[in-house]
């Protein structure tokens, strides 16, 4: 680089203060000289002091404070020229003016010392620091023989050692400077990527709702099990149209936990990013076997090979304390990561074990892949650490360890080249009185939920009715059984039910021609619309699907320990109470949202429920909509174009219609950032939610603002 462009470079990097040091350093300075002109002029009694000079600077500085938050032209143009004159008047000329004017007077020794690392601390670059150190330094020797003719100096201390001591100050000072530029730069970088981490949520979160949006369309337009339907489409059976129905139903089902679980892992690294402790207060107990079987069915196989690969022993199963989505997340890591290296390998398996122990449960994960060299295995769980993915290990397992520790447990590994990898999780073991004393929590928090009522469990199985019924014993419930759907619709018929738990696969009746009976009234009024919830050994990802659309509310898989059937149906109750579909029909809604695919999917999802639907394209068009015509609720997307959806918020609230600045506003938005939920409820938002959006979470709070 030529020297001009060089000095070109200094000058900029001597400039680049922030504007909080400005800001502090202005307002320290501008009261600090008048301050300090008294008390070395009546307190110390110093023999010189300038009221005039003390005044002009503290009047540079005052300006200096008002320039830079000036965003003008000429404000940025100019503003490092003044920065750089009001440093080099404030501090190098006056301290060295001050100190020949008082003779070397030990006190002004000591502030020209300071007055060096306070220098260098506001100007980062070297070559501006001594730029702006000796022409004041210059400028105040100047200044003083010109004010000063018959003067005469006696410095009476040791110049050689306050040389040194000047020279080590230079040094240390830039040194500090130097690293505290770092730690800007750091902190920058950081609060750079956190608000790219944000904008790709955002960007992220808009896409995966319209999927979500679109699923439950899809899922809708689905056929469900009709009884009767006797014959199939020329050229198939019956049986072979179910099997494509099923086939169908799953792959909806699939896409649905993806976007779930990519909604969650956006959550996650976001809160990675932008360093926020773990939760630890959604931990709940559950069983290993059930959760890790659980994350084998949800993770998305490339092929039916892939998932042959898996072999799963959860024979010594045990309790642990976990986030499920978290441990899900770990798992899938480990699967995935194993699955790359063992593409090469066919014959390689994936082992997953459960193993307890005296103090610590373990969850085995093991491939016979190529392994990993003894130099990478010691830094496998640095973070940011990565090797070529010949070496056979992946991304992720730095916050697998984190997630880990939070759990109260740890990962580690063990590997030998050309023939293993094995995966260590590790959880404490959980002590009798800590699991009771979990249920008895559990227990407590839902007894309000279940005492006083009337369960009806649907199942041929003597004893699975029995377990339901034990484990519900003590939540103050009425449970009836019956073994088959026509028994079912004929004690629906006789008594009142709040819930019905139905097996799906029964004889005499299955679960959903009995379901079907019972919305069509053939079991009474008041069964029609008894909420229903499917038991079953059936996988999730097909039953899941059928029972939505057979009318069902909820889904609970075989087997089911106590404690997640109480959550589970815990959950469902405290859906239903806070969604009143039939209180929805009629009512008017406004979808104000700038994608059109987001707008038809919306609109197709709570017509359903006969809810009236107008749509917006933006918050321009959704003021004069409002203006126009009464709603009883708006969806409001955040980020639209000529008009935003705070913004247009905003001017609903200052209304002076009634009709219109009363209306109740839900934000639908990609970004989750705090600032902006916190802007969006203080332009007059009454809920926030997050893309892509649950739908039992949307209906319920429809239904809240509605009424």
């Amino acid at each position: 680089m030529k020297l001009p462009g060089y000095i070109r470079k200094c000058f900029k990097e001597g400039t680049q203060i922030s504007r909080f040091n400005v800001k502090w350093g202005a307002l320290l300075a501008t009261p600090g000289h008048m301050f300090f002109y008294f008390l070395l002029k009546y307190g110390f009694h110093m023999p010189y002091e300038s009221f005039g000079l003390r005044l002009s600077a503290s009047a540079l500085s005052f300006f200096a404070l008002i320039f830079s938050n000036s965003d003008t032209a000429f404000a940025k143009k100019y503003f490092p020229i003044y920065w750089h004159f009001s440093l080099i008047f404030v501090l190098p000329f006056i301290f060295t003016l001050f100190l020949l004017k008082n003779n070397f007077h030990e006190l002004w020794l000591y502030w020209e010392i300071f007055m060096i690392f306070v220098l260098i601390a506001f100007v980062p670059n070297w070559l501006m620091f001594l730029f702006d150190l000796f022409v004041g330094v210059f400028a105040g020797i100047v200044y003083f023989f010109l004010t000063t003719p018959d003067a005469q100096l006696d410095p009476d201390f040791n110049i050689p050692m306050y040389s040194t001591v000047i020279f080590f100050t230079v040094v240390a000072g830039y040194l500090f400077s130097y690293s505290n530029r770092r730690g800007q730069i750091a902190l920058e970088r950081n609060a750079a990527l956190q608000a790219l981490a944000g904008s790709i949520a955002h960007e992220m979160r808009n896409p995966l709702g319209q999927v979500k949006y679109n699923l439950e369309v899809i899922e809708q337009q689905l056929p469900g099990y009709d009884s009767n339907t006797k014959s199939a489409p020329s050229g198939k059976t019956l049986d072979s149209l179910y099997q494509v129905l099923d086939s169908l139903y799953q792959h909806v089902a699939w896409c649905q936990v993806a976007v779930k679980r990519g909604a969650q892992v956006i959550n996650m690294i976001l809160d990675e990013v932008r360093e926020k402790p773990i939760n630890k207060s959604g931990f709940i107990y559950a069983s290993a076997a059930v959760i890790t079987q659980k994350a084998i069915d949800e993770y998305g196989f490339e092929s039916r090979a892939e998932r042959e690969k898996i072999i799963f022993d959860s024979n010594e199963d045990f309790m642990f304390r976990v986030s499920e989505t978290m441990y899900i997340f770990v798992l899938f890591n480990l699967i995935k990561n194993a699955l790359y290296f063992l593409k090469s390998r066919p014959e390689s398996k994936i082992y997953i074990t459960l193993e307890k122990g005296e103090q610590f449960n373990r969850v085995k994960v093991k491939d016979t892949g190529p392994g990993i060299s003894p130099e990478n295995l010691d830094k496998l769980f640095d973070a940011y650490f990565t090797i070529s993915k010949k070496g056979g290990t992946g991304l992720g397992l730095s916050y697998c360890k984190r997630v880990m520790r939070a759990f109260g447990g740890d990962i580690t590994c063990n590997s030998i080249e050309r023939e293993y990898t094995e995966f260590v999780l590790m959880f404490p073991v959980a002590s009798e009185a800590e699991l009771q004393a979990s249920h008895n929590e559990l227990i407590d928090a839902n007894r309000f939920l279940f005492e006083k009522k009337h369960i009806l469990v649907v199942d041929d199985k003597q004893s699975d009715r029995t377990a339901v019924q034990e484990a519900l014993a003590a939540l103050g419930v009425a449970v009836d059984g019956a073994a088959n759907g026509k028994e079912a619709l004929e004690k629906l018929s006789g008594a009142g039910y709040d819930l019905v738990i139905m097996n799906l696969a029964m004889p005499v009746m299955n679960g959903y021609e009995a379901t079907e009976m019972i919305r069509n009234g053939h079991a009474g009024d008041d069964a029609a619309v008894v909420p229903i919830v499917a038991y079953t050994e059936m996988p999730y990802s097909i039953a899941y699907g059928k029972t939505k659309k057979t009318g069902m509310q909820g889904l609970i898989t075989k087997p089911c320990l106590q404690s997640e059937l109480i959550r589970q149906l815990a959950c469902i109750f405290r859906d239903l109470q806070g969604i009143s579909v039939k209180d929805m029909k009629g009512k008017s809604l406004l979808i104000a949202d700038d994608s059109s695919v987001n707008r038809i999917a919306l609109k197709m999802l709570l017509e359903k429920y006969d809810i009236l639907i107008d749509e917006a394209v933006d918050g321009k068009d959704a003021l004069e909509k409002l203006e126009s015509k009464s709603f009883n609720l708006v969806l409001m997307d955040i980020g639209m174009p000529l008009v935003d959806g705070i913004e247009a918020t905003n001017r609903i609230r200052q209304s002076k219609d009634p009709r219109v600045s009363s209306v109740p506003v839900i934000a639908l938005s990609g970004e989750s950032d705090e600032q902006l939920i916190k802007r969006a409820v203080q332009a007059g938002m009454n809920d926030y939610l997050v893309k892509p959006v649950d739908t039992k979470l949307l209906l319920m709070k429809v239904s809240q603002w509605m009424l």
